[in-house]
């Protein structure tokens, strides 16, 4: 994996219609969306030269923009080949996807109708996004000072830059304190999920996991649910109050980025990486494979 920062790197990056020299992709100071954060973006998995579930992230993509008011110029297909081109051009056989959709520099304000939406599309190579000994033993999480806000304040169900800001804010807290990852809780104090990951909790043989009703219904979040169904468990979406953590014995993170990982500890509460945590850990690498 390169060490290069991301605006050093060698390769190319889909922007508007082309494929560019990476270090060509550039925006103004004065687009919208650094000032204002009017801007959408997927995270998309490639293994093996193929990109998991590249329609589902399209179609979320999509849905993402619309609530923000950003008409995508380019259709779904044209999306996806874009996506498809850019890790082939890049020589990606196993690593991330980052499309992206934002507001540029036409307009200064809050107000932006007129201005362009740009799209650009960067990949590169990724392995764990934990350290590989750390995620193995299961990574610790301390409990955020910030929330998540409630769905009538926020477009809680799209993945927009701007929500983003209290999670970069919480993993920042985490890491000072010496945990990999924070979890948060929603605006009534209930579980909501890490960083950037939902979170499941495992009681004898059942799966809990919070509903997503404040926060994004990951694509992972879904895969795994369905994998642990096909195995035979119960999985139960519910409202859960953090002291409840200490009756569950499993605890893992799930996402594009984290895949299946681990939880060995969050706060007060201790979590071992048991069966049910194995088991989908396995089955997520087999499906995400093809196999």
């Amino acid at each position: 994996m390169s060490t290069a920062y991301f605006d050093q790197r060698d390769g190319f990056i889909w922007l508007n219609g082309t494929l560019v020299p990476w270090a060509d992709a550039k925006l103004h100071v004065l687009s919208h969306a650094l000032h204002y954060a009017s801007a959408v973006f997927e995270g998309e998995r490639v293994y093996g030269k193929s990109i998991y579930k590249l329609e589902d992230h399209t179609d979320r993509l999509f849905y993402s923009a619309e609530v923000m008011d950003l008409k995508i110029p380019y259709t779904k297909n044209e999306i996806n080949k874009a996506c498809n081109s850019t890790i082939v051009e890049n020589s990606i056989v196993d690593g991330y996807v980052r499309p992206i959709i934002w507001r540029g520099s036409e307009m200064m304000g809050v107000a932006a109708q007129s201005t362009k939406i740009n799209v650009a599309i960067a990949t590169w190579e990724w392995p764990s996004y934990f350290a590989p000994e750390e995620r193995l033993k299961g990574i610790r999480l301390n409990i955020s000072k910030w929330k998540r806000p409630s769905p009538d304040t926020i477009p809680c169900d799209t993945k927009a830059a701007g929500l983003y800001m209290i999670c970069t804010l919480s993993k920042h807290d985490a890491e000072r304190q010496g945990y990999a990852d924070s979890l948060m809780l929603d605006y009534r104090g209930r579980i909501a999920e890490a960083t950037g990951a939902n979170i499941f909790f495992v009681s004898g043989n059942e799966i809990h996991t919070p509903l997503p009703d404040c926060f994004l219904d990951g694509i992972t979040r879904r895969t795994v649910i369905s994998l642990a169904k096909k195995r035979g468990y119960k999985v139960v979406e519910r409202a859960i109050q953090p002291d409840e953590m200490k009756t569950f014995t499993e605890c893992f993170l799930t996402g594009t980025a984290v895949e299946v990982t681990p939880v060995s500890e969050i706060d007060q509460y201790n979590f071992h990486s048991g069966e049910i945590t194995k088991n989908l850990m396995e089955d997520y690498l087999l499906e995400v494979n093809g196999k």
